[in-house]
């Protein structure tokens, strides 16, 4: 039996669970720092928290952060890395990811994404339902896309960026690192570090 450990117990995780068990893992358990005052997420359940998972890796075949927010994913697959855990990729079996494209240990690729190919992704991704990630594109380690979100061909993401619901991003355009691209924004032009960007065509709201 194939037993997988979460590392974080919100919607999103319940996703992710969602998705692993569409991906044969046949035994999910949450761990979430919020425990034991939580102790399921939906139908599964919360066995304990971030020490709890450290001292019991050796008890699941594998291990996925499933947490929103970029920075602190970042910092607990770090952590989990660093303590010899058996980290996955989970790929939904009605995402299309062509075999030229390469996403990043950690990583998460929910249902109806597409990856085309020559594409990418690095280290622990969320590419959420329905994005679409055109040919040649990078992708940086952390990063969230949303869903919805179309980038074209030859896009840069640099890492812990997170591209906002249904944002569409021009081909060949360079996003910094550390950017937030708000909901429905038309990215038409480069965007440097650590920027805000809104609106059709996006521009810097805060830097």
């Amino acid at each position: 039996m194939r037993k997988l450990a979460i590392l974080g117990a919100s919607g999103h995780g319940k996703v992710v669970a969602d998705a692993a068990e569409c991906c044969g893992w046949d035994s999910i358990e949450f761990f979430d720092d919020a425990w034991p005052s939580r102790h399921d997420n939906g139908v599964w359940a919360i066995v304990g928290d971030t020490p709890a998972l450290l001292t019991r890796l050796d008890e699941y075949a594998g291990v996925v952060v499933a947490i929103g927010d970029n920075r602190i994913r970042q910092a607990k697959l770090s952590a989990l890395q660093a303590s010899g855990a058996k980290l996955i990729t989970l790929l939904h079996p009605a995402a299309t990811v062509s075999r030229y494209a390469c996403i990043g240990v950690g990583s998460v690729v929910f249902a109806g994404v597409v990856v085309n190919v020559g594409v990418q992704v690095g280290l622990g991704a969320i590419l959420n339902t329905g994005c679409s990630i055109d040919h040649d594109c990078v992708v940086g380690d952390a990063v969230h896309i949303s869903p919805g979100v179309r980038l074209a061909g030859g896009v840069y993401i640099g890492d812990l960026s997170w591209i906002g619901i249904g944002a569409n991003v021009r081909q060949l355009i360079r996003i910094g690192s550390c950017v937030t691209v708000g909901a429905g924004a038309a990215v038409v032009s480069d965007i440097a570090d650590d920027a805000t960007v809104v609106g059709v065509p996006a521009r810097v709201v805060l830097r």
